[in-house]
C-alpha cells in the first residue's frame, strides 16, 4: 500500500510543478505544449483507428472462416 500512495503523491507532485512552470511560461512556450498535445492525440486518434479497422478486419476474418466450417459440416451431415 505504501509504494501506491508514494506513486500517487509523486505524480501529484510532478503534476503541480508541470502546472507551476506552464503558468511561467512564455505565450510562445505555452503555444508549443499545446502544439505537442494536439500532435499527440492525433497520433493517438491515428493510433486507435487502425487498431479498430485491424480489429474489423480479423472479425470479419473470423465470421467467414466460421461460415465456411459451419457449411462444410452441413454438407457433410447432409450426406450421412
Amino acid at each position: 500500500m505504501g509504494n501506491k500512495t508514494n506513486g500517487i503523491l509523486a505524480l501529484l507532485g510532478i503534476g503541480a510543478l508541470a502546472y507551476y512552470r506552464y503558468k511561467k511560461s512564455t505565450p510562445e512556450e505555452k503555444q508549443a505544449v499545446k502544439d505537442k498535445i494536439n500532435t499527440a492525440k492525433d497520433n493517438l486518434n491515428k493510433w486507435s483507428g487502425d487498431l479498430k479497422n485491424k480489429a474489423n478486419d480479423f472479425s470479419s476474418q473470423a465470421q467467414n472462416k466460421f461460415e465456411e466450417a459451419k457449411s462444410k459440416v452441413e454438407e457433410s451431415a447432409s450426406g450421412i
